[in-house]
């Protein structure tokens, strides 16, 4: 019940005219003890305590480069992306390996945004997207036995629906091609 109603809710919330409240965030920018400086994992130690967060960062690590920036070469340092994530919230800091301070922005979602991510598996844990997954599964098993419960073992009607099937996965075939290309 609620994958087909969250489904429904974000694929047509734009032709349903459904106005949806915005997610309330605030940013804050905090100093960094020189322990937490050291690695991206002690700055997510560091934010998890200081912060008071229950779950464990997503650390994301972009390595320093060479970036041109009107008309010049300038050095760009690494960079870390650390993020607490779960349904009803997203925390994500945002540091500059040599700065002293860390920009921190916390989103809290809407009652329709944390049902969105709970239907997008966002910030669930191994529990829910297991629950996730069986439904899926369930899905699909049930979609195919309810081919083969159509076709009655019919040659004719096997055909049909195996010709309905090559079309359908070559429409997503292309749509995956066209995303990803």
């Amino acid at each position: 019940m609620l994958f087909g109603v969250t489904g429904i809710i974000h694929n047509h919330r734009t032709v349903l005219k459904i106005e949806l409240e915005q997610p309330a965030s605030n940013q804050i920018q905090m100093v960094v003890p020189e322990a937490a400086m050291k690695n991206p994992k002690a700055m997510g130690a560091w934010l998890r305590n200081e912060l008071s967060m229950d779950r464990e960062p997503r650390v994301k690590k972009d390595k320093a480069e060479t970036v041109a920036w009107h008309g010049q070469d300038v050095k760009q340092p690494e960079h870390w992306d650390i993020r607490f994530v779960a349904p009803q919230y997203k925390v994500v800091a945002d540091y500059w390996v040599g700065a002293n301070i860390v920009t921190i922005k916390r989103t809290d979602e809407t009652w329709v945004g944390a049902l969105n991510n709970f239907h997008r598996a966002n910030g669930a844990g191994v529990g829910w997207v297991l629950l996730a997954d069986s439904i899926g599964g369930s899905m699909i098993l049930l979609s195919l036995t309810g081919i083969l419960l159509w076709t009655e073992l019919n040659r004719r009607k096997t055909v049909g629906a195996l010709i309905f099937l090559s079309s359908v996965a070559a429409i997503i075939g292309i749509a995956m091609q066209t995303m990803f290309a």
